[in-house]
């Protein structure tokens, strides 16, 4: 065998071996709760990260006024809109939302609700592609009240980091 061959089999060798002992993401509940986000997320060396840009809601009401909160709905079907967006993103790339391991919720006060961001409508939302029976991977999240989104009826903008199994 030459140096060459002895190279290519030595190589092949290892990459077999690496793929039959792969580490898998790893997502650590937080303990005594249900809450449907991970303490924490490990990625193993050797993974590829996705970093997706931030995705904000489609028009769900064209008669409403253009930039109006009531032509995007509000923070539930504004969540479901961009999470169902970031599907189709992560379909493309041929990841699902179970490939998920962070992700960064910005909220935009509700002015139907004082001016407070509105999580309840947010989980309503979130829980739907999250924690569920179909898809029980769970990210590592954050989420938080900002002053405003780039239109003036964005109530959610979500970005997301995956990994490919």
């Amino acid at each position: 065998m030459t140096k060459m061959q002895i190279a290519a089999t030595l190589a092949a060798a290892l990459l077999l071996a690496g793929n039959a002992t792969a580490e898998e993401v790893i997502r650590h509940k937080t303990p005594n709760s249900d809450f449907p986000i991970a303490r924490a997320v490990e990625v193993p060396a050797g993974k590829t990260t996705v970093y997706v840009s931030g995705a904000v809601p489609s028009v769900v009401d064209e008669k409403a006024d253009k930039g109006s909160i009531a032509a995007y709905g509000n923070t539930k079907t504004q969540t479901e809109s961009v999470l169902k967006s970031i599907d189709k993103t992560l379909a493309d790339l041929g990841l699902k939302m179970g490939d998920v391991v962070k992700m960064q919720v910005f909220l935009v006060g509700d002015p139907d609700k004082g001016g407070k961001m509105d999580f309840t409508g947010f989980m309503e939302g979130y829980t739907q592609f999250f924690g569920t029976e179909e898809q029980p991977n769970l990210p590592a999240r954050s989420v938080m009240q900002v002053a405003g989104l780039v239109a003036p009826g964005w109530l959610v903008e979500i970005e997301v980091t995956a990994v490919r199994p």
